[in-house]
Parts: structure tokens; sequence; C-alpha cells
């Protein structure tokens, strides 16, 4: 591990207050705890954030989610751990976090309608922007 490279929580601290102001928002939101925090660790892994991954693994067996399940994430598509709300929701999140590539297409984003409210896929979406946002800080500054 490396040391971190500036101390980036200090140094823009309105801006890290206000992504963690989004995150507690999210907490009282409309979205369940446990889906945002199966995204929270599918995005980490896409990103490759050893401490978010870790950190949301660990939030996933604070709530009594099971092992196997967790140790499953990466590979949501072909297990049967997952059900049909948790494989739209980790298929937007993929999307999303591949945006560049996906473009985030319909046929991804149609699904979402059958187990979400507007308001709990507007939440997801920003779920997942959130994500990537404090993944991006702490892979770059070294986290």
């Amino acid at each position: 591990m490396t040391a971190l490279r500036l101390p980036y929580s200090k140094l823009s601290t309105e801006a890290h207050h206000g992504l963690l102001k989004t995150k507690k928002a999210l907490e009282t939101g409309p979205l369940d705890l446990a889906t945002i925090e199966l995204i929270n660790l599918r995005v980490s892994q896409i990103n490759g954030c050893a401490y978010c991954t870790r950190m949301h693994a660990e939030q996933l067996r604070t709530r009594d989610t099971e092992n196997a399940k967790i140790d499953s994430v990466a590979g949501w598509r072909v297990s049967e751990h997952f059900s049909d709300r948790e494989r739209a929701a980790l298929a937007w999140a993929d999307s999303l976090t591949h945006v560049a590539d996906t473009a985030a297409p319909d046929a991804v984003y149609e699904p979402l309608k059958t187990y979400f409210s507007d308001a709990e896929i507007s939440d997801l979406t920003v779920a997942v922007a959130l994500m990537n946002a404090l993944n991006r800080l702490a892979v770059g500054m070294r986290l």
C-alpha cells in the first residue's frame, strides 16, 4: 500500500462534506440500505478500489448478508444468490460505471421499472454516481 497522496478531505473540505451529505441523504431516502451497499460493493469492485470493496463487504456482513452472496457479487450474472430486483440494480450499476462503453441503454434501464419506484431509480442512479466519485478519490489519492 502506498501513502495517501493528498489529504483531499482536508484540502477540499466543503466538496468532501457535500459528498458525505449526499451519502446521508441516500441513507434516509426510499432505497433500502442493503441495495445501496450491494451496488457500492459492485461499483468498487469494477473500479478496483480495495479500500471501498473491503468497507462495503463489511457493511453487508453487519446487515447479516450471507457470505456466499457477498463473495458472489463479482459474478452476479451467473450466481443464484441474487433476486431479480438485485440483478436489475447490479446491471444498472455496471452500466453506469462503464457508461463510456454502454451509454446506459434502455435494455438495462427498463427492467428497473419493474422493481423500483421512480424515486428509488433516481436514488439508485445517484448512489452509483456517488460511489464512482468516491472510488475515484480513493484510488486517485491512494486511500
